[in-house]
């Protein structure tokens, strides 16, 4: 079998399903009793306000960060210095962030109990929609540091300065014009996510009515058939929402481009780069309060308000954890990455990189509408509630992920130690596993790492593709932040954090043990 066929035939078994499933989806949309019904219902007006709430803030919130830290700190030491602390703010999975979040400042949390003032995290979404923007802010950080050609730009920024303009008016006039189409598609990521986001929203978000999102999710898992309609006709409002955003953002664009495109003559010595260093520890500082929340409830032994410390610490809490949920989540991440690498080297192999966005939809369209249409497909098959169903539902956040970290090393590949192993005769599947995978493993064991950590964070595919039989760290912090105890609330978010650190600690030394014994070649 060749090796082009093998790479569609891999990508197809991961993809080709979702056309049907979304045609499926798209049922409700021809019905209008359905329409009506959704008209009637009085939670969706508020629940559409919070969806747009916490959208508008999370967004538009976690692209001034990311400007103002830039526009602030770069390029310089301090901008190096932020940039380093990023793996790690990355590597603080979303549910276990916003569980540190929420003991953090909860109406009983640690700073309530600090300075005695109340915070209304799910008021209309804006507690969700700050959380988000923070936690998005450091992704569009670290896309905007991947895609800052730094020479060009310093030389462009040293020639503005000789004419006399303020450090911040070089930066939003030369940096942020060249920056902002580069990450049109990262932003395009961080409206799907906010749209759609159920397990976050679920914490911190509304709770009567919730998000969009949340109230499709609890209509598809209604008894009632005419509920199921429902979720399904508002899983297809979150992609209409979507478009609408990105119509939206288009035309901000334009305007901005238009004002910002030469300079005025004007010059103001302007420089925020105080305010942005300010902005950035507070953001880190959250970042680590959080994770030291989910330690300190973790090995607490009775705390209670308003203390601000726990009376003693224990290991109590750790001995009676449930630690069933990690291993299951543990088998599902190692069968959804090692597959998912399968499915990679495949399409690297034999596949076509123009087809490459195709297979990043995934990333850019709600998830709710992609894991409804593929629990449609798994119950027709009557392959849900199985092992095999939930790895496939991960597949399709697990691949494109994966993709977009080992393309570029495929891409940086000596073609020429290709064209030489052809000379001695050797086939492609010879070269493939005696020339291209040695000298890629460090980029490929990476791959692994990212997509074991992104199928660890997945939960409406667990839930919807696994018919609520399978428990993960992720579904058991999630149920737990709706009343149950908190410390094993922060003991499960920390395993969340705990499985994707070991990974990427155990492929980055399994790496460095394969380049010692590998000099000169990997």
């Amino acid at each position: 079998m060749s090796r082009r066929l093998l790479a569609w035939l891999a990508v197809g078994c991961v993809f080709a399903p979702l056309l049907p499933g979304l045609m499926m989806m798209a049922k409700p949309a021809l019905l209008p009793e359905i329409w009506q019904a959704l008209w009637a219902d009085n939670q969706w007006p508020l629940a559409l306000l919070a969806t747009l709430n916490s959208t508008v803030i999370s967004v538009a919130g976690a692209l001034a960060f990311c400007l103002l830290i830039l526009c602030g700190l770069w390029p310089g030491a301090r901008w190096q210095r932020y940039t380093a602390q990023l793996p790690l703010l990355l590597a603080l999975p979303h549910v276990a962030f916003a569980s540190g979040f929420l003991l953090l400042f909860a109406d009983n949390g640690w700073l309530a109990r600090l300075c005695g003032v109340s915070f209304h995290l799910d008021e209309f979404g804006v507690g969700l929609g700050f959380l988000l923007a923070l936690k998005e802010s450091w992704f569009l950080l670290w896309i905007a540091s991947s895609q800052l050609n730094q020479q060009t730009l310093s030389q462009q920024l040293t020639v503005a300065q000789s004419l006399g303009y303020g450090p911040l008016q070089c930066r939003v006039r030369v940096l942020v014009p060249q920056l902002l189409p580069r990450l049109k598609w990262a932003l395009m990521a961080v409206v799907a996510y906010s749209l759609s986001v159920v397990d976050v929203a679920i914490i911190l978000g509304p709770a009567n009515p919730p998000t969009l999102a949340v109230l499709a999710w609890q209509w598809l898992n209604d008894a009632d058939p005419q509920r199921v309609l429902m979720g399904m006709l508002t899983s297809l409002l979150l992609l209409v929402l979507l478009g609408i955003f990105i119509v939206t953002g288009w035309t901000l664009w334009k305007l901005f481009s238009r004002a910002s495109g030469k300079f005025s003559g004007r010059r103001h010595q302007v420089d925020i780069q105080p305010l942005a260093s300010g902005i950035g520890f507070l953001m880190t500082a959250t970042g680590i309060a959080a994770i030291a929340m989910l330690l300190m409830w973790s090995f607490s032994d009775g705390w209670f308000y308003p203390s601000l410390f726990p009376d003693a610490l224990a290991f109590s809490g750790w001995q009676s954890a449930e630690f069933s949920p990690l291993v299951t989540t543990l088998l599902l991440a190692l069968a959804s990455s090692l597959t998912g690498l399968l499915v990679i080297v495949l399409w690297l192999e034999g596949g076509d990189s123009r087809f490459d966005l195709w297979l990043a939809l995934p990333l850019f369209l709600p998830a709710l509408p992609l894991v409804a249409g593929q629990y449609q497909l798994l119950l027709m098959l009557n392959q849900d509630g199985g092992w095999l169903g939930v790895i496939w539902s991960h597949l399709l956040w697990v691949v494109p992920y994966m993709l977009l970290v080992a393309r570029p090393a495929w891409q940086q590949f000596d073609a020429r130690l290709v064209v030489t192993a052809r000379t001695f005769g050797w086939s492609a599947w010879k070269i493939l596993c005696r020339v291209k995978l040695p000298l890629l493993m460090r980029p490929m064991l990476a791959t692994l790492a990212v997509g074991f950590s992104v199928s660890v964070a997945q939960y409406l595919p667990t839930l919807y593709a696994g018919a609520g039989r399978f428990s993960t760290v992720t579904t058991e912090t999630v149920a737990l932040s709706s009343g149950g105890d908190p410390q094993q609330l922060a003991i499960q978010a920390l395993l969340q954090m705990l499985l994707p650190a070991i990974m990427f600690i155990v492929t980055l030394q399994a790496g460095r043990v394969m380049g010692h014994y590998r000099q000169g070649l990997s």
